[in-house]
């Protein structure tokens, strides 16, 4: 049996854009047996979804799987609260983060390892204000204008 690659599921694009990433961590999350089969069709959004503490639990909160269309009465309420899945240790440093002022935890990705298992990338990341935003912006566009300099220089 060959090794397959991670197949991205869900991307949240705009969470670069909207915080400043601290530290990624890599979690898995408790799935029924028809959202799996969801996840694995490509009927997830990670975009307007964001991470808490729960009990002392990880959950993720708005994130959108679409019901499996052939789960009848199996299928699981769409939005619905969803454990993931890290160590104690990583846990307690992650309450430890997010009583600090300013950091929150985002979804960045959610993809199919290579085990067949689904995994959350989370991001404990600080908010943008939006002089921020124009300064990311501004900044690619004159990269972006160096880049087309260069390349019309050695033509």
């Amino acid at each position: 049996m060959g090794k397959r690659e991670r197949k991205l599921v869900a991307n949240n694009k705009k969470a670069g854009h909207d915080y400043f990433i601290e530290d990624v961590y890599e979690a898995g999350i408790v799935l029924t047996g028809t959202e799996i089969k969801s996840v694995r069709a490509g009927k997830v959004s990670i975009k307007e979804s964001y991470a808490g503490i729960q009990n002392n639990e990880l959950v993720i909160i708005g994130m959108n799987i679409s019901p499996y269309e052939q789960g009848n009465r199996f299928n699981a309420e769409p939005m619905r609260t969803r454990k993931l899945l890290l160590h104690k240790r990583e846990i307690r440093k992650l309450i430890g983060l997010t009583t600090q002022k300013g950091f929150t935890l985002v979804p960045l990705r959610m993809y199919i390892n290579e085990n067949g298992l689904a995994k959350v990338e989370i991001a404990v990341a600080r908010g943008k204000k939006n002089y921020d935003k124009r300064d990311d912006i501004a900044r690619r566009d004159a990269n972006r204008k160096m880049e087309q300099a260069m390349k019309n220089k050695y033509r």
